[in-house]
């Protein structure tokens, strides 16, 4: 195990958060540690507070190293890595630190973590509940992993919480997650009885496996069965519409919500906009847009960027301007979907202007994105040196999208010399990358030059290198 850093005590900052809890402790002899660790609002507060359970001799509390724990791995202002070294200096952690620390890990960037930690809780004979379930079957689905669902779902039944409506929920939604609607509907319908959330996530799955109908369907008998789905439900399956193309369960949604007269807020307003965008509907999501008093950021985000995507761009940065006149600080979203609008709609000199006017006038700093969309607007242009120099340029290095696109602008424009210096680059980060071999040997067919489409034949052919069927971030459309 990893040695726990000693951290100096900090008197005024355990004065502080103590002042409260003196009339409990007058001798000042035993700080109520738990209650201290609830009342963190920083790591620099806690660390304080774990220096003087050291000193004192009460760092194996295991109820005051729990609410520690929990602060550490879930609060936005915590460091799961501090997490990971007080549970792993824990001689022996209870139900609730491995329940705090499998959440966390599922809601990270490694939810496979989650999956070790609850093997490891097992193989110390710690014995799981009905939290444990649904923070793991997250981690799962995370990972796209089926058998690790069915796995859970084993577990679940021996521990007698197949009945449980929290942990059901969990199991529908991962399987749903993971695409396999046969056992999630298996799971639903064994139920006796269901809560709105199990509906919810029932239907979420069908409508984001492209089962537009049977999402429809189930709605339509949620409702019937007197489950009355709230805002979160109503915004939930919108978003699975927006992502799956289930234009009819979208519109059934909104019907439904005038119907009953759901109050048409910012969240759910924003959602159905995004999801009438997404599903190529441009004028009702402009009715949407138009006809809701209350707007933020993230509502004119989907506007402007639907505008965009579909052939718009002069409206979208009207809108965009708009936006400003009104108030509104845009963000790195926002900044996407003008340049998206500048792409589509070929303002090269527009787009430079915003683009280099992210970091002066509205603070943003430029990130791997905002480069793509400039990329691609310059190689559009024809400008291929500037937009080669850019990606150069870089704070980052360069990923395979990027030099693709720019790849497929100099297809386009039939510049074989930026091409030739582009397949090096992408050769360099994926070397088994074929299919811009195959963009580069059409080129030098097209320009005539013959022997340099047989040398690099004859290289596909020696490394036993085939086209890569459906490979198109680089040979693309315009």
């Amino acid at each position: 195990m990893p040695k726990l850093p000693m951290f100096p005590p900090n008197s005024s900052t355990i004065k502080q958060l103590t002042h409260h809890y003196l009339p409990f402790h007058q001798n000042h002899t035993s700080p109520p540690f738990s209650l201290l660790a609830d009342k963190c609002t920083s790591m620099h507060q806690l660390k304080q507070i774990h220096a003087q359970m050291i000193i004192s001799a009460r760092i194996h509390d295991t109820f005051a190293a729990s609410r520690l724990l929990s602060f550490c791995a879930l609060s936005s202002s915590g460091d799961i890595r501090y997490a990971e070294k007080l549970f792993n200096n824990t001689r022996k952690p209870n139900n609730f630190m491995y329940n705090t620390l499998i959440r966390a890990y599922a809601g990270s960037e490694y939810p496979d973590n989650a999956v070790l930690l609850f093997v490891d809780m097992r193989r110390n004979d710690v014995v799981p509940g009905k939290h444990t379930f649904p923070f793991l079957l997250k981690g799962c689905s995370s990972l796209r992993w089926i058998f690790g669902c069915k796995q859970v779902h084993s577990y679940v039944i021996k521990f007698g919480l197949d009945l449980d409506l929290y942990v059901v929920n969990g199991l529908v939604r991962g399987y749903g997650v993971c695409g396999n609607l046969g056992d999630a509907r298996q799971v639903f319908d064994e139920m006796p009885d269901r809560n709105l959330s199990v509906w919810t996530s029932m239907v979420c799955g069908y409508a984001q496996n492209d089962c537009a109908n049977e999402a429809l369907v189930l709605f339509n008998r949620m409702v019937d069965d007197g489950v009355e789905p709230n805002g979160a439900t109503l915004a939930s399956v919108l978003s699975a519409c927006a992502e799956k193309g289930c234009l009819v369960l979208g519109e059934r949604i909104e019907n439904y919500m005038r119907e009953t007269g759901v109050e048409l807020g910012v969240i759910l307003g924003t959602a159905l906009v995004h999801m009438y965008v997404k599903n190529g509907a441009v004028v009702k999501a402009r009715e949407i847009f138009q006809s809701m008093e209350e707007k933020n950021v993230p509502t004119w985000n989907a506007m402007i960027h639907g505008l965009a995507v579909h052939g718009h761009g002069a409206e979208a940065l009207d809108l965009f301007r708009k936006l400003e006149g009104e108030g509104f600080v845009p963000n790195g979203i926002t900044m996407v979907a003008v340049l998206s609008a500048c792409c589509h709609g070929g303002f090269l000199n527009e787009g430079r202007e915003y683009f280099h006017s992210m970091r002066t006038c509205y603070n943003i700093e430029p990130k791997l994105e905002h480069f793509g969309c400039m990329v691609d607007l310059l190689g559009r242009q024809g400008k291929l040196l500037e937009a080669e120099k850019l990606i150069r340029d870089m704070p980052w290095k360069a990923d395979v999208m990027i030099w693709g696109s720019l790849l497929s602008a100099c297809a386009k424009c039939g510049d074989v010399e930026i091409a030739e210096r582009v397949v090096e680059e992408i050769l360099a980060l994926d070397c088994d990358n074929h299919g811009v071999r195959v963009v580069l040997s059409n080129m030098y067919a097209e320009a005539g030059r013959w022997e340099d489409v047989l040398r690099l034949r004859k290289t596909m052919k020696e490394g036993k290198l085939k086209k890569v069927a459906g490979w198109s971030s680089v040979d693309c459309g315009a």
